[in-house]
């Protein structure tokens, strides 16, 4: 190939790459999703979620992604010995593996029905907020099998928009909000494309889900275990901004297949007239509930995010 050559192709080659990515590379992640979709699909619950939990307390470790799970326990618990850590790293995959495993069965949680696998605390909480007329907002965090956190809400007979980061393979997307079509309500992708329907979302009185212990690299610097953690503000923005309650919530795993879905009493807001004040101190409060979520089962909480960048 000539140099003229040569150059012409790496001139074409950014082209080509998003063609390649959507034609070629998108179709066989998603037949790879179907395939594991539908292997779990066809398994009773419990036998699913245990081989998901043995493949991924077994392969979890061994990929280089899980050195940020390792790196941020020992930046948390810097006393810990390697073992200890190692541990924990292994449990969150065990429950990473068990809820891909669960997450084809969402529509086979019944949370309300005597005797079932769901224990629910807290379930007048969730009745205070449909029955008081005005707009909610709940939030949790990447704890235990966190997609069933919103069945708890929308089988008490509320519907819920849920805030959610959408995949960047559509074919794959559409399986994901198929498998979220278990919990009544819209999904909202996260970004500017969603800010519209988050306003629209509070101005007509319906009630919002926000996964809030995620990274937001143009947030606010909120203390969150030990380090400042850059948090987005949008959470305590909208509470300020529609006077609505903020409710936290969790899922804990208990064993296997087994959980507890437990919601705590509306947060008391802080309203001192200093918006930027308010939305820290907001914020902050939200983070120390996290926190110590976290601290009380960390093999359940997700280490793999970029919660601390160096």
């Amino acid at each position: 190939m000539s140099r003229t050559d040569d150059s012409q192709f790496r001139s074409m080659t950014p082209t080509l790459m998003p063609l390649i990515r959507r034609f070629v590379v998108h179709p066989i992640e998603a037949f790879g999703t179907f395939l594991v979709y539908a292997f779990f699909r066809v398994l009773p619950l419990d036998v699913a979620s245990a081989i998901g939990g043995w493949l991924g307390r077994t392969v979890g470790p061994r990929l280089s992604l899980s050195d940020r799970a390792v790196r941020n326990l020992s930046r948390v618990y810097p006393d810990k010995p390697q073992a200890e850590i190692g541990a924990i790293v292994r449990g969150m995959w065990d429950n990473l593996g068990r809820l891909a495993a669960e997450f084809p069965h969402l529509e086979e949680f019944r949370l309300y029905e005597k005797g079932g696998r769901v224990e629910v605390i807290g379930v007048e909480h969730v009745d205070q907020l449909r029955d008081d007329g005005l707009p909610g907002i709940f939030f949790s965090a990447h704890i235990g099998n966190w997609e069933i956190i919103s069945l708890g809400v929308t089988q008490r007979g509320m519907p819920l928009d849920r805030v959610y980061r959408a995949a960047n393979n559509r074919l794959v997307e559409w399986l994901y909000r198929q498998g979220r079509s278990a919990a009544k309500g819209a999904l909202i992708p996260k970004g500017m494309a969603g800010v519209r329907m988050l306003l629209k979302s509070l101005k007509d009185g319906n009630h919002l889900a926000i996964m809030v212990d995620q990274k937001m690299n143009n947030g606010i610097a909120v203390p969150f275990m030990g380090r400042p953690a850059m948090t987005a503000p949008a959470l305590a923005e909208l509470a300020l901004r529609f006077g609505c309650p903020v409710v936290p919530g969790r899922v804990r795993r208990l064993k296997g297949a087994r959980f507890q879905v437990e919601v705590l009493p509306p947060l008391d807001l802080p309203d001192t007239g200093d918006r930027h004040a308010d939305i820290l101190a907001t914020m902050t409060r939200v983070n120390e509930i996290v926190e110590a979520w976290v601290r009380e089962t960390p093999e359940q909480w997700l280490w793999l995010h970029n919660r601390w960048p160096d």
